[in-house]
């Protein structure tokens, strides 16, 4: 057992490595960072309820639907997350690891789990689950931002892969709890 821990804890580390590294290449460096830096704030709060609400006030349905299930799911799986980063207490990888690249204001919370990624990936499934029909439409677009959140996480140096991972599994799962609680109401 020990032996399994200690494998999974290198190879993390070694992923969380190669997420955090910047490229030599000055343009893509460049681009990287700004697209990691800008795209990492669509997992916050703010604009995930927000927009959610936008769209359950001011959208037609389906989306009008889809918009408070996105505001529930992000709100109801946050509870989980406040609850597992008080008794887990996690560094962050910025705080227990040398030479892990982090943003210009880091997080001092637990590391454990991403609370961003949890969000988008709540905020996104509601919109997948509108209408089978523009499931291979969105779905494309909704793991590039899912995945680009993600990996802004481990790339600001705030998360290891697994928070990101147990983010996405937790926002995923309250969010396909809620649209199906909402579907049979």
């Amino acid at each position: 057992m020990n032996r399994m821990m200690f494998w999974l804890l290198a190879n993390e580390q070694r992923m969380l490595m190669w997420a955090n590294r910047r490229p030599a290449r000055p343009v893509v460096n460049a681009w990287l960072g700004g697209w990691l830096g800008a795209v990492t704030h669509m997992g916050g709060a703010t604009f995930t309820l927000v927009t959610a609400l936008l769209c359950a006030i001011l959208a037609p349905e389906p989306w009008q639907s889809a918009g408070w299930q996105c505001a529930a799911a992000v709100a109801i799986s946050h509870i989980p997350v406040a609850i597992v980063k008080r008794n887990f207490r996690r560094l962050r990888p910025y705080q227990a690891l040398p030479h892990v690249h982090t943003c210009r204001k880091p997080l001092c919370d637990s590391s454990f789990p991403s609370g961003h990624t949890t969000a988008i990936f709540a905020w996104l499934t509601p919109w997948l689950l509108i209408d089978a029909a523009l499931l291979a439409l969105l779905l494309p677009v909704a793991l590039m931002i899912g995945l680009s959140v993600a990996w802004s996480r481990m790339y600001l140096g705030l998360h290891y892969p697994s928070d990101v991972a147990a983010g996405a599994l937790l926002g995923s799962l309250t969010s396909v709890l809620v649209s199906a609680f909402w579907s049979f109401n």
